[in-house]
């Protein structure tokens, strides 16, 4: 059993919470154990609540490294996409295919709910905030203006409307509606908002 001196308080925090997100990738939210996640780590359990304070932090923590992970699939998507045309699309499927490759980690940023008063740090917030700010760069470029407040509550309006469709894919509803392709219905209901858009402008 590792000792919390053998790590500085940096690398013993980065440690739980890499030995807990991929638990999470292999449990799932209802399955996970943060006695499991300590032990994974060398650590027992009282370790995790003596740095993060509450088993709620620590599972805001985890799904912090989450939406790390997944801007950074979204950012590589982009760098490969060649045609300015097609990033849209190339966004669109990106988020579906990151929710498909890690979907337990996906789905449990929405399986937790955190408590009222509970708030994230600086850091937490700025990691989270750059999945956003990469949909918010990227319609904005297709839309060719930015219009403030307005188009922020596009971005929001067309993050609702993937993540619906990706949710309800992963979840099998759309199986269930004999939908074919819900990936390629996101794009194009992307696609049909932006041009609309396009055109009041």
């Amino acid at each position: 059993m590792a000792r919390r001196s053998d790590h500085t308080p940096k690398e013993l925090r980065q440690l739980l919470v890499n030995c807990g997100h991929a638990l999470m990738a292999e449990t799932g939210f209802a399955k996970f154990s943060a006695r499991a996640a300590a032990r994974r780590a060398g650590y027992t359990v009282g370790t995790i609540y003596n740095v993060f304070g509450s088993l709620d932090s620590y599972l805001l923590a985890i799904n912090t490294r989450t939406f790390t992970l997944w801007a950074d699939w979204l950012e590589a998507a982009l760098a490969r996409c060649e045609d300015r045309d097609a990033r849209i699309e190339a966004l669109v499927r990106s988020y579906f295919s990151f929710a498909e490759a890690n979907r337990h980690c996906w789905m449990a940023i929405y399986d937790h709910r955190r408590p009222s008063g509970l708030s994230l740090d600086e850091a937490d917030m700025r990691e989270r905030h750059r999945l956003t700010a990469i949909v918010d760069r990227e319609v904005t470029a297709a839309l060719g203006r930015d219009e403030g407040e307005a188009t922020r509550r596009l971005v929001r309006s067309l993050i609702a409307t993937v993540h619906g469709h990706c949710a309800l894919h992963l979840g099998g509803s759309y199986a269930l509606m004999d939908e074919p392709d819900p990936t390629a219905q996101a794009v194009a209901r992307v696609r049909e908002i932006l041009e609309a858009n396009r055109t009041r402008g």
